[in-house]
């Protein structure tokens, strides 16, 4: 060893030291890892269900459907979107809609 001071950014580093991470959560990585990906998946308190998430597709789909059979609600956010196009943010509204369109597929 030499006996010139460290920098705050040095280590010393012991024959054989592994890293400093806990031993648990290195196991646990270690088993994650070896365990097939649907496994681990189940472990991480959700399934992966591959292109799209079908079971947040059909939540959003049947509170649409709710919403949409509610004529009260959709009634109430029709006049609420009308008085806002009508009123003072009618503006900024098409202006964002324009720019909307621009990023909308043809």
């Amino acid at each position: 060893m030499s006996s010139q001071p460290r920098s705050g950014s040095e280590r010393p580093e012991k024959a054989g030291q592994q890293n400093q991470q806990n031993p648990g959560q290195r196991n646990a990585e270690q088993q994650r890892a070896s365990e097939p990906r649907g496994q681990q998946n189940k472990n991480m308190g959700q399934q992966n269900e591959g292109e799209g998430n079908r079971t947040a597709a059909r939540e959003y789909n049947a509170d649409q459907h709710r919403f949409a059979g509610d004529h009260e609600k959709v009634e109430k956010a029709a006049q609420s979107a009308r008085k806002a196009v009508d009123g003072p943010e009618g503006k900024d509204l098409a202006r964002a809609e324009k720019e909307g369109q621009k990023h909308a597929k043809s």
